[in-house]
């Protein structure tokens, strides 16, 4: 077993992600298991906030079902300076954002420079498509934004000794072994604060979802492993996931929104079998 890590953010995830877990890195060492732990997984990666945080220091495997993502992880991890080389050619304005939207590209380090540039000057830095497949969120406005290089130069090393894959969270549990510790973080079934709608985000994570995470949960544990998970926090979602585990109740404040929109207190779930 490794030694605990100590934990500095110097290096800051590279996108804005919907849902991201920022929030939760300053209570994060509390849930990390005490002893340490070996190789690292997360399998619904989005901005990667808690890896980030961590740099965990042997193999980490990293996933998500969102395979632009996924393939933007790559680029950078085995290109960096030609991702930034192709990131410093996009300009910033209205126009240019829907050109740039809109332009079909090939080429993998130009393609991730296009999702880097999109995430960060669209609205909300919100990951939506439409039917064909084609990312349709609008302009965020954000004229004076100016992209951090060295810090994705940064996140290009960390990525150095990490496996980064395009699967289902149900594959991406096969490298599992004993003492290593997966972070769990999916989309959200339900709405915030238990108020009885459950069926949020139906399409993107189901309750039958949920269900089958619970049982890729009890795989975890089988393996000897530890496991982290973040949830909604709702009624429905504690009888999915009450195996005898910790379910801790966090407050935090809702971080995405319009300049009009109301932000509030969110309740979140933490279910983790780190603390003895």
């Amino acid at each position: 077993m490794e030694e605990k890590i100590l934990i500095q953010q110097q290096v800051k995830p590279f996108l804005r992600w919907a849902g991201g877990k920022r929030w939760l890195l300053k209570s994060l060492s509390q849930f990390l298991p005490r002893e340490g732990f070996n190789n690292y997984h997360e399998p619904f990666l989005g901005g990667g906030a808690v890896f980030f945080y961590l740099k965990p220091q042997k193999t980490s495997f990293i996933s998500d079902v969102n395979s632009d993502l996924i393939k933007t992880y790559i680029a950078i991890q085995q290109d960096v300076e030609d991702v930034i080389k192709e990131l410093k050619l996009l300009k910033n304005s209205e126009e240019d954002y829907y050109n740039i939207r809109k332009e079909k590209i090939k080429s993998s380090n130009k393609k991730a420079a296009q999702f880097i540039y999109l995430n960060q000057m669209s609205f909300n830095g919100i990951y939506r498509v439409n039917l064909n497949g084609e990312y349709n969120v609008p302009y965020g406005h954000r004229e004076k934004y100016q992209f951090d290089y060295d810090n994705i130069r940064k996140v290009s090393r960390v990525l150095k000794k990490t496996i980064i894959k395009a699967c289902d969270f149900k594959e991406s549990i096969k490298n599992v072994k004993k003492g290593d510790l997966v972070f769990i973080d999916p989309p959200y079934t339900v709405t915030h604060n238990d108020n009885g709608f459950f069926h949020y985000n139906k399409k993107l994570f189901s309750k039958e979802d949920q269900c089958e995470l619970a049982e890729m949960v009890s795989s975890i544990k089988k393996k000897g492993a530890f496991y982290i998970l973040t949830n909604a926090a709702h009624n429905e979602i504690k009888k999915i996931f009450s195996n005898g585990d910790h379910i801790i109740e966090m407050e935090r404040a809702s971080l995405i929104g319009g300049k009009n929109a109301k932000r509030g207190k969110y309740k979140e779930l933490i279910i983790t079998n780190t603390i003895r």
